[in-house]
């Protein structure tokens, strides 16, 4: 059972960064490629941005190209979303999931992980 462990939301104005970071449990978690999602109260859970684990390629929803990055430290172990210029509609809860092997990495689904999830608040 892999666990995942979110860290870095809170409270932040319009235009402002944060960086969220999901450090997994498993010794293998090179083997496991990582997504970010994020709910918003009333709203479905909406996929953030992912990173495969056999080569890296990342990949955005439309609402965060450009300002959002995805990565990952094997090394450490975690898996980061760097968040700039924050808007009021990012405001969400965000969830750090994981999936190992190959396959879709677009919806919830798609997932065999989860973490608790972090709050994100961007006022305006």
């Amino acid at each position: 059972q892999v666990q995942l462990v979110e860290s870095g939301g809170g409270l932040v104005q319009a235009g402002d960064s944060l960086r969220l970071s999901c450090a997994p449990s498993e010794r293998t978690f090179r083997r496991y490629s990582m997504g970010w999602f994020r709910q918003a109260p009333g709203k479905e859970r909406e996929l953030v941005a992912t990173i495969r684990w056999s080569d890296g390629v990342t990949y955005y929803g439309d609402g965060v190209k450009g300002r959002f990055t995805i990565s990952r430290d094997n090394a450490k172990t975690s898996v980061y979303l760097q968040m700039n210029s924050l808007k009021p509609e990012d405001t969400a809860v965000y969830y750090c999931a994981a999936r190992m092997g190959f396959g879709s990495l677009s919806q919830a689904k798609d997932y065999d992980y989860w973490g608790q999830g972090t709050q994100v608040t961007v006022s305006s």
